[in-house]
């Protein structure tokens, strides 16, 4: 950030003919050239502004050729710099931008507690964005060892995949808003990640948005000048041809027989979720919701993420409220929390989902293990004398990702908020369940792209594990999602309402429910070594 503008036209990514007269030059060659000239904190707002460039691409808006215009004029700039500091400094910016503009909502949760909190919300989305920014730098640094060309593309693409997996557990991860994302309206498009998982359909995508920033080839070569675009076209091409002969090949999945869920969707807004004296309220409320009549009648009532605040196994009452609204020889599946004493002087408190019969027994439960930095528990709380947003006091993760067998139910897999996100970490592959259960309170950052977000996620683990996935969520978006990822009933946000659906049955495990994502990582670094070696050759 230091150069003088201009001071990066020389760089190791332009060839002699970007020396020309800007007469000679074709359109889209002069702003290369131009990009490439850019130095000084210009290029480096430029960056910002690039990174934010790219998130029309992802859900709500999926408008996917926005990723051309960021990820070419990136690589452009990058064309242009000499320093390895600069370059960081760029990805840097590029990071700000992207996560910034992409997860803006995020301030949201903080607005729920005002008085307490709303001084920070304008810096939350900044200072999370601080936090993953780094992660940009990764492809930028990488992507500097092949010479300009097809390599130094591959090298990038492959970089910025290996940068999404380690978002995904560096400091406890945040997968969130992966580029492979950016398919989940195209269902064609999502069905590579039976095989690749996400990230590799990532890859896949940034490859094609980054091509065509291959250096043209001039006027009189007009077969060189487009074959960077045609190889990025051929990559989509293939990839969604590759998505329809599946979906034929599956067709329609039928259902579980002798099941059938009601989702109950609240919609209790987060700022009277936790009164007091709205508590009773909100869960008959609820209770009276999953006992409405239908024909035919469900057997399984599922409620969201803390659709019952505080300690309901500590409340007889409440208890047989629910168990008098529960299907008979069904279940009720309740998100609430748990406390206990982990020693004599210490309460813990868990994010919990229990199962409750009819007779008022709580016959299972699952803890949430992978917790919400900042949201339920403070990194570095203990030092600070903080707690998280929740207020009650940090959480205590649970155990691990379980697979529950309860009564008329096939195996599951409950997930409890943004375990969901995690790619290759939502089944217990020791006992593979039959379906996925998200239960979340998406109500902490309101009408906003957050929970359309978080709603592709799930869309995703589906289709990579090759299970149905149910989600519930308190004020939406609630959805049934078959194992192709096909949305099979779905409640929309801002909505009171329930949903009674089959559940869908599950295929056999797929290649990357299987083997994860190790096969990818390899395959990656084999082909990101071959793109540098081809290109220095050349």
């Amino acid at each position: 950030m230091t150069e003088a503008p201009g001071a990066g036209a020389a760089g190791p990514g332009f060839s002699t003919r970007l020396a020309d007269t800007p007469e000679r030059l074709s359109f889209i060659a002069t702003l290369r050239q131009r990009l490439g000239r850019v130095g000084g904190w210009r290029r480096w707002w430029l960056a910002v502004l690039l990174g934010a460039a790219a998130v029309p691409a992802l859900p709500p808006l999926t408008i996917q050729p926005a990723l051309l215009a960021a990820f070419i004029g990136l690589l452009w700039i990058i064309d242009g710099i000499r320093t390895h500091r600069a370059a960081a400094a760029v990805g840097f910016g590029f990071g700000m931008g992207y996560f910034t503009a992409g997860l803006y909502w995020v301030a949201n949760a903080l607005l729920t507690k005002p008085e307490q909190f709303g001084w920070l919300a304008p810096a939350a989305p900044v200072g999370l964005s601080l936090i993953l920014a780094p992660f940009v730098i990764v492809p930028v640094l990488a992507c500097r060892l092949a010479p300009p060309g097809v390599g130094r593309v591959v090298v990038f693409a492959a970089a910025w995949t290996v940068a999404e997996w380690l978002r995904s557990w560096v400091m406890t991860g945040f997968p969130w808003n992966l580029a492979g994302s950016v398919w989940t309206n195209v269902l064609p498009m999502l069905q590579i990640t039976a095989w690749i998982g996400v990230y590799g359909l990532g890859f896949l995508t940034v490859l094609a948005a980054a091509l065509p920033a291959v250096p043209l080839g001039d006027s009189s070569a007009r077969l060189r000048h487009w074959l960077p675009t045609a190889a990025a076209a051929a990559v989509l091409v293939a990839v969604g041809v590759f998505g329809m002969a599946r979906l034929a090949s599956v067709g329609d999945v039928g259902s579980v027989e002798g099941v059938r869920l009601r989702l109950v969707q609240p919609n209790i807004p987060q700022t009277i979720k936790w009164r007091r004296d709205l508590l009773d309220t909100h869960v008959i409320g609820q209770a009276r919701m999953g006992s409405l009549p239908a024909g035919p009648p469900p057997t399984h009532v599922i409620w969201s993420e803390v659709a019952a605040p505080m300690f309901l196994e500590e409340d007889p009452r409440l208890l047989a409220a629910i168990a008098a609204h529960t299907p008979p020889g069904g279940l009720s599946l309740v998100g609430t929390l748990r406390r206990f004493r982990s020693s004599p002087e210490t309460v813990a408190y868990r994010n919990s989902l229990v199962v409750i019969a009819p007779d008022g027994d709580i016959v299972a439960h699952y803890d949430k293990s992978h917790l919400v930095p900042f949201g339920e528990y403070m990194p570095l709380g203990a030092l600070l004398g903080l707690n998280g947003v929740v207020g009650i006091a940090d959480f205590t993760p649970g155990p691990g990702i379980a697979t529950l067998t309860l009564p008329g139910l096939p195996p599951v897999s409950p997930l409890i908020c943004y375990e969901v996100i995690f790619p290759g970490r939502v089944v217990d592959r020791s006992a593979r369940p039959d379906w996925m259960l998200n239960i979340t309170n998406d109500g902490w950052y309101g009408n906003s792209p957050g929970p359309y977000q978080h709603l592709a996620a799930a869309q995703a683990r589906a289709v990579e594990e090759g299970l149905p996935l149910v989600r519930v969520a308190n004020t939406g978006i609630s959805a049934v999602i078959d194992p192709v990822g096909r949305i099979r009933e779905r409640l929309g946000l801002g909505t009171k309402g329930v949903i009674d659906a089959v559940l869908p049955d599950k295929l056999p495990p797929t290649v990357y429910g299987r083997f994860g994502n190790g096969p990818l990582l390899l395959a990656l670094l084999g082909v990101a070594l071959m793109a540098v070696l081809l290109s220095r050759r050349n």
